[in-house]
């Protein structure tokens, strides 16, 4: 099968064999004939596998060939995407695709100036990518306008439809046309978002390419157990010890990431982060000197997790577990991309034993496990499994009670006459001590 067989035009082929795109991936092949057939669409596939080429083609195509030309401060075609650097990704992407046909593209997000995008806005843009918040911003202060408005992409769709983002989707909703085609896409689907999309559609089609909610075969896994005081001093052990030449790493919090890189900076090695924080375009500088491999270690929250294409990426290091389980696979997905290999390590402490389970449980497979030597932790990490237990170190067994009945009798103690009998010592009743849950908490919409 070829990009030609599955009905592209001719200029979007000549944009695929200058970017060297040959034979298409299996989420293309059954992506790109449904949308041009005007379906909507809920396609769910591992990340890496080429889901911004199976929506951006056809739909370039559509624009190309169908509608009428955009007015003033309209758009034709939206992309929803829940990160500013996925918005800038995505449109990179979309901007190659369509270097030969006679369409506008532009991209808008927050932590930037509004006024150069209502100014870019006001001759009309054909597809635009937006992140929620800037694209109701601009809404709001009439610079843009829905009217001529075609088709609706959600990038990542688990993570748009998360409650984080409803109220601002909500919004986005009332604003749009009724009569629209509607395409989601993302690596991995909840069965309550899958019910949520399913009200969102008309007649989807549903494309699942791979099982759901498991990470590429082509990234090998694997945990190190240590102490949570000690994750910093064994990241930079095994840092040195396997010669890690680019990294990218997650943690939980921004104060996580900022303390991570600075005292890797404090050794002398060549660190950056990146986190909500940071203005946009320190971000996006960050970004790219590490996709120049002028910057070893990068170190993100979850900001970095999703849609991220760093090529050949070897190596991916969990400093701290996701408390969401779904942000472990699109985690890990920045390696082992494209058919090529990678490595994700992840360093567990005790107390992230249930965020373990959790992603065992959703993964359907039990992590190995490994010690480094001088790192084993004093605090030790239960044992867990793939079916989401956690299992508990068997109990000592009681030793036998002495012969005769009775037990241990209290013989007191041989005192001389006029020497008074020591006072028996007063034994407190012993206290229990409540246990608490430390499993993942639910978010809060």
């Amino acid at each position: 099968m070829t990009f030609a067989t599955l009905g592209l035009i001719e200029p979007l082929l000549r944009s695929l064999e200058t970017l060297g795109y040959q034979t298409p991936t299996p989420v293309q092949a059954q992506a790109i004939p449904a949308v041009l057939a005007g379906r909507d669409l809920m396609a769910a596939a591992q990340t890496g596998t080429g889901k911004t080429a199976g929506f951006a083609l056809p739909l370039l195509q559509l624009l190309a060939m169908e509608g009428p030309k955009v007015t003033a401060n309209s758009v034709r075609a939206l992309i929803l995407v829940p990160t500013r650097e996925l918005a800038e990704q995505v449109h990179e992407a979309v901007r190659q695709y369509a270097e030969n046909l006679p369409l506008r593209t532009y991209a808008v997000y927050g932590g930037v100036s509004i006024n150069p995008q209502m100014m870019k806005l006001r001759s009309g843009v054909d597809l635009l990518v937006a992140t929620p918040g800037r694209l109701l911003d601009l809404f709001r202060q009439n610079a843009l306008k829905f009217n001529q408005l075609q088709t609706l992409v959600l990038d990542e769709a688990d993570r748009m439809l998360d409650l984080g983002f409803s109220e601002e989707l909500a919004n986005i909703y009332k604003a749009l046309p009724k009569k629209r085609q509607t395409l989601l896409f993302s690596a991995t689907f909840s069965d309550d978002i899958r019910l949520l999309a399913g009200q969102m559609l008309n007649d989807p089609l549903s494309i699942e390419v791979s099982p759901r909610n498991v990470a590429a075969n082509t990234v090998k896994q694997w945990i190190v157990t240590v102490d949570k005081k000690r994750k910093p001093e064994l990241f930079v052990h095994l840092m040195r010890k396997g010669k890690w030449k680019q990294v990218l790493v997650f943690a939980k919090t921004r104060n996580g990431v900022d303390a991570l890189v600075e005292k890797l900076q404090g050794l002398g090695i060549n660190a950056d982060g990146i986190h909500g924080d940071k203005p946009q375009a320190t971000r996006q500088r960050a970004l790219d000197r590490f996709k120049l491999s002028e910057v070893q270690i990068l170190v993100a929250t979850d900001v970095a997790a999703r849609g991220l294409d760093i090529e050949d990426l070897p190596l991916v290091v969990n400093f701290d577990l996701p408390i969401v389980a779904e942000d472990y696979i699109h985690r890990i997905g920045r390696t082992g991309r494209a058919g090529s290999t990678g490595e994700a390590i992840s360093l567990v402490c005790a107390d992230e034993v249930n965020l373990l389970s959790a992603i065992e449980m959703l993964t359907r497979q039990t992590l190995k496990r490994q010690n480094e030597p001088d790192f084993e932790p004093e605090h030790r990490v239960p044992d867990t499994d793939a079916s989401g237990q956690v299992v508990k170190k068997p109990k000592k067994p009681k030793k036998p009670k002495a012969s005769g009945g009775g037990g241990k009798r209290n013989l007191g103690k041989w005192v001389d006459s006029g020497e008074a009998a020591p006072a028996e010592p007063s034994i407190k009743p012993v206290r229990k001590v409540p246990v608490f849950n430390t499993g993942p908490r639910k978010r809060k919409p």
